[in-house]
């Protein structure tokens, strides 16, 4: 099997590693070396990048399958989740999954006049009754990749009037979602769609869900450069009005990545993920080893191996350490000789050691 993207990526380790971040493309680095030359020397670098936060939008949007005026550019998942816990009222209920990534979860809980409730994944559609008003979940899994049931749990919440916020940092690349299948989604770009750090997108309903922009600035104007002083008279039309002020040369890198993301396909991207983790988890079998989630994922946890990640870094090999697990994630710039490679170095640790 063939890495995807061609000369776009020459890592110099055994890199599978996605989870934490993802490689960015040559393209991406060049785009962004160029950008920041002409800033340097004093050039339109910055009318460039705000050409470049739009085409990064619209990627996303068709991406996700919605208009790109759905969507919303800034650079935290943090400060997203914290704008949809800032639109509920006092006392609503809060349903999330145990153990779900503290950017997604932990918005919530600083307002303490709401009342989250985490349930384990498995058990999250189950979970949804009357009085819920939202459930915040992540597509998958960051610490072990499971992946959530999201058609379940978006009837779950339908049918109790709860809305619904998926967090697709660790899914969107690899996994095809669509953002209509929930009322807010959140995508950080530094992982598997492979753009720099500071690159963050929103989704929202076309009358943007009840959100008020809390954090609005001048960006969220529907004419910025009229926007700078005072109030803002008038907030985009769009999403946009839920912009952060933009790390413009991270846009200018997250167009290119996208752009890549697209050509190549997110089923293709998926299914070469997927083979290369299952592989994995045959080899890991063999071994005597067991892995948290089950095949269809990209990313595969092995328990009680979280200790042997220095040991793998030493010997070239990057994966990381959640949950006292050892994490490994795969991703279109990795080959058969990846995987083989890191069972490799595993089978240096026998199971239960």
């Amino acid at each position: 099997m063939e890495p995807l993207g061609g000369a776009e990526f020459a890592p110099q380790t055994t890199y599978l590693n996605t989870s934490s971040t993802g490689l960015m493309p040559a393209r991406t680095v060049a785009a962004m070396k160029e950008a920041l030359d002409a800033a340097a020397g004093g050039g339109p670098a910055a009318d460039l990048a705000w050409e470049a936060v739009e085409e990064a939008r619209a990627a996303f949007a068709r991406l996700t399958g919605v208009p790109a005026r759905r969507v919303a550019a800034g650079g935290s998942v943090a400060v997203y989740a914290a704008l949809v816990a800032a639109s509920l009222p006092s006392g609503a209920e809060v349903l999330v999954a145990e153990g779900d990534f503290s950017s997604l979860v932990n918005p919530f809980t600083m307002r303490r006049d709401l009342k989250p409730r985490a349930v384990p994944l498995e058990a999250l559609a189950d979970a949804v009754r009357p009085g819920t008003a939202l459930v915040a979940v992540s597509a998958v899994q960051s610490a072990d990749g499971r992946i959530a049931d999201l058609d379940a749990i978006r009837a779950a919440a339908r049918a109790h009037g709860a809305r619904l916020l998926v967090d697709s940092s660790q899914g969107l690349g690899w996994l095809p979602l669509n953002a209509d299948d929930a009322d807010y989604t959140v995508c950080v770009g530094f992982k598997w769609l492979l753009c720099p750090r500071g690159v963050t997108f929103l989704t929202v309903p076309e009358d943007f869900g009840g959100l008020t922009p809390v954090f609005a600035g001048w960006a969220a104007g529907e004419k910025p450069w009229d926007s700078c002083y005072g109030p803002v008279e008038e907030l985009a039309h769009s999403a946009r009005r839920f912009d952060q002020s933009p790390s413009l040369l991270s846009y200018v890198g997250a167009a290119r990545s996208l752009a890549l993301v697209e050509e190549l396909g997110t089923a293709a991207i998926g299914a070469h993920d997927r083979a290369l983790a299952d592989r994995f988890r045959a080899g890991l079998t063999a071994l005597g080893h067991r892995c948290v989630a089950a095949p269809g994922s990209a990313i595969v946890s092995v328990p009680e191996l979280g200790h042997a990640a220095p040991r793998l870094a030493e010997a070239g090999v990057s994966v990381s350490a959640r949950a006292g697990n050892l994490r490994a994630s795969f991703h279109l710039y990795n080959t058969e000789a990846d995987v083989d490679r890191l069972l490799e170095v595993v089978a240096d640790f026998p199971a239960g050691a």
